[in-house]
């Protein structure tokens, strides 16, 4: 069955291509999430029509992109930091959303990136330096360098930690003695 793509789609193609998918998988998938038209001759023109619609505004968006993306190679680094306890153990992680937020503090507002553009997109969950890059448009990505340090009061905390343990093990002692 011919189709016209309302919307991109993985593995297929872009919004506005004529594409030959199976019969079933267009009724059953495609149709009834409007990912798809069936191709007729008043849809194929719609069709055209509405690709160089899309065409247009996927060349204004590319363009912002690269200057996003300028923008973006002003900051090449982040320093974030992270709760340490002893034997610089992490508590938490840094998520691509405290990396998106500190983007946009750092450049007081003037960058704003989605947390879903920046990859890898699982947490940081250890100390030092992270190489990620964020994907703003299919063909612009950015790289961008994430230095995870201990947060400055997690080194008495761990401290802390370990004082309590230490008194533990005094009791039972001082209880033995008498």
């Amino acid at each position: 069955m011919k189709v016209i793509l309302q919307k991109d789609i993985p593995n297929l193609g872009d919004a506005g291509e004529i594409k030959e998918v199976a019969d079933g998988y267009a009724r059953n998938f495609l149709i009834p999430r409007k990912l798809v038209l069936p191709a007729t001759a008043g849809t194929a023109k719609a069709a055209q029509h509405q690709k160089r619609l899309i065409n247009l505004k996927t060349e204004k968006r590319r363009k912002e992109m690269a200057i996003l993306s300028e923008k973006l190679k002003s900051i090449a680094e982040i320093e974030m930091q992270i709760r340490v306890g002893a034997k610089n153990r992490v508590f938490g992680s840094i998520t691509p959303a405290m990396i998106a937020k500190a983007i946009e503090e750092k450049s007081a507002g003037a960058i704003v990136v989605d947390r879903r553009k920046i990859e890898p997109g699982d947490p940081i969950k250890a100390l030092g330096e992270h190489k990620l890059r964020i994907n703003l448009a299919s063909d612009i990505r950015v790289p961008i360098l994430v230095k995870v340090v201990a947060h400055p009061d997690s080194e008495p905390q761990a401290k802390a930690e370990a004082a309590p343990v230490a008194e533990v093990t005094e009791a039972p002692e001082e209880a033995t003695a008498e």
